[in-house]
């Protein structure tokens, strides 16, 4: 009897030291992983490998849509998608489309109208990629229906296979019917 307590007691020690290890070695990841979020919060250009948690990811992509990167932060969008978080995947998604309609909107104050439509788009594009991944997402909802009365979505014509292409006439007007502006 007494030989199975002492057998009991050194099972006990062991598994309480690979549980306080195993919780010291989270602990610590999650302290780099906060240290790591901190400076791309402050500015300070940190790399973080595509395998890392998503909250890295996103703290990365956010740093570099501040510094107006975001092709860059467009890159990251698989990695949170491969990790299955499709609140941060979302997230991303909705701050891209957010960043691009922003710098669309610059750009048509500069009469840079083409290139404007083309990001508008974009951002409608990230604002549908957000709300496929999280439908409850209001704001994302919401900045779509703004960004799709900006640049309007028409129907595309369907022809028959045998019908001869109709020519396409000239823009008689331009995609973007205007900017609303404040209240009525």
């Amino acid at each position: 009897m007494g030989r199975l307590k002492d057998v009991l007691l050194v099972n006990a020690l062991v598994v309480a030291f690979a549980g306080f290890t195993i919780a010291s070695w989270l602990t610590l990841s999650a302290w780099n992983d906060n240290r790591t979020i901190a400076g791309l919060a402050a500015g300070q250009d940190i790399a973080v490998n595509d395998e890392a948690r998503p909250e890295l990811l996103l703290a990365r992509g956010h740093f570099l849509m501040r510094r107006g990167r975001l092709d860059e932060a467009q890159a990251l969008v698989p990695a949170i998608r491969a990790s299955g978080n499709r609140q941060i995947l979302a997230a991303l998604q909705y701050d891209l489309a957010n960043a691009r309609l922003r710098r669309a909107l610059v750009l048509i104050e500069e009469t840079k109208i083409d290139p404007g439509i083309a990001l508008i788009n974009l951002a409608k594009d990230g604002y549908r990629a957000a709300l496929s991944a999280r439908p409850e997402f209001w704001d994302a909802r919401y900045n779509l229906d703004v960004a799709m009365r900006l640049v309007r979505d028409f129907p595309e014509i369907e022809q028959s296979s045998d019908e001869p292409p109709l020519e396409t006439p000239e823009r008689l007007w331009t995609d973007l019917p205007g900017l609303p502006r404040g209240l009525p």
